[in-house]
C-alpha cells in the first residue's frame, strides 16, 4: 500500500510528486489530491521481461478528486474519468504502453476527496487468459484443461450450491461446496461451520450464464484483485476421462492424482 496526502503541500498545487513501486500487486491511495502523481512500476525482475508485462488497474469503488491517464513520452491518454463509477471495472495495458499519470481536478474541498486503486502486474500469458475478449464463455479444449490443471491459482473438486448474479456488476458468483482441494494459492476456500466443509465463491461473466447443476466439476482460475476467477470447469467425469487418455499417452502435463 502506498499513500500519500496533497494537504502537505497545500500551497503547491502544481506539484508533480513520483512514487515508485516494487511490488507486483499492491494498491495506492491518495487522500486530498492536489497537483499530480507519477506512478513508476519498477518490479523486482529483469528490466528485458518488462515488455512481457501486462497491468491491470481497479479504481476503489468510491475514489475520487483525480482522471488516471496512461502517459508515455509527455502523451497522456485517458485511462479513468473523475467520478467514473462503474462498479468493478478493471483496465488493463501493455506495461511498454506507458506509465500512470494521476491528475488531481479542481476541488472546492479536497478533505472530502480520496483517489485510490488496486494495480497488480502479471504475464501477458495470464492477462490473456483473464481476458478472453473473443469467445470469454466458450468451454475449454481438453489440452486446455490439462494445462489449466498444471498452471492455476486454484485447482478444486467440488459442486455447485448456488449461483448469484450482480446485475450492475455483470458478474455471476459460484457458491462452491469443496470436495476434494488439489491447489490453491490465497484462502479462498475454507473451512465453514461445525460440519467441517470446505466452500468458496468464484467469480465470472454474467453473459456466461452459468446456473446451478448436479453433480461434481474441476473448477480451475486465477486470483485477480483477491477474487477468485473462473477458468476451465469440466464435469469430473469428463477431466477423469481426459486425464486418463493423456496418462495413457504420456501426454499429461503434469501429475495431479484425480481421484
Amino acid at each position: 500500500l502506498s499513500s500519500s496526502s496533497g494537504l502537505t503541500h497545500e500551497s503547491h498545487k502544481k506539484d508533480v510528486e513520483q512514487v515508485y513501486l516494487r511490488c507486483s500487486e499492491g494498491s495506492i491511495e491518495w487522500m486530498y489530491p492536489t497537483g499530480a502523481l507519477i506512478v513508476n512500476l519498477r518490479p523486482n525482475i529483469s528490466p528485458a521481461s518488462y515488455k512481457h508485462l501486462t497491468v491491470c488497474i481497479k479504481p476503489f469503488k468510491d475514489s475520487a478528486g483525480a482522471n488516471i491517464y496512461l502517459e508515455k513520452t509527455g502523451e497522456l491518454k485517458l485511462l479513468v474519468r473523475d467520478g467514473d463509477r462503474s462498479p468493478s471495472r478493471v483496465y488493463c495495458f501493455s506495461y511498454d504502453q506507458g506509465g500512470l499519470f494521476v491528475e488531481a481536478t479542481p476541488q472546492q474541498d479536497i478533505s472530502r476527496k480520496i483517489t485510490g486503486f488496486q494495480y497488480e502486474l502479471m504475464s501477458k500469458g495470464i492477462a490473456a487468459d483473464l481476458h478472453t475478449a473473443s469467445a470469454p464463455c466458450r468451454p475449454c479444449s481438453d489440452t486446455e484443461v490439462l494445462l489449466a490443471v498444471c498452471t492455476s491459482d486454484f485447482v478444486i473438486r467440488g459442486s455447485i450450491q448456488n449461483v448469484t448474479n450482480e446485475a450492475e456488476e455483470q458478474e455471476s458468483v459460484i457458491h462452491v461446496s469443496v470436495n476434494k482441494l488439489y491447489r490453491q494459492k490465497s484462502k479462498v476456500f475454507q473451512l465453514t461451520g461445525e460440519s467441517g466443509n470446505w466452500r468458496g465463491q468464484i467469480k465470472t461473466l454474467l453473459e456466461c450464464g452459468v446456473k446451478p447443476g448436479d453433480g461434481d466439476f474441476l473448477f480451475t482460475g486465477r486470483m485477480h484483485f483477491g477474487e477468485a476467477r473462473l477458468g476451465c470447469a469440466p464435469r469430473f467425469k469428463d477431466f477423469q476421462r481426459m486425464y486418463k487418455e493423456a496418462k495413457d499417452k504420456g501426454l499429461n502435463p503434469c501429475e495431479i492424482g484425480p481421484d
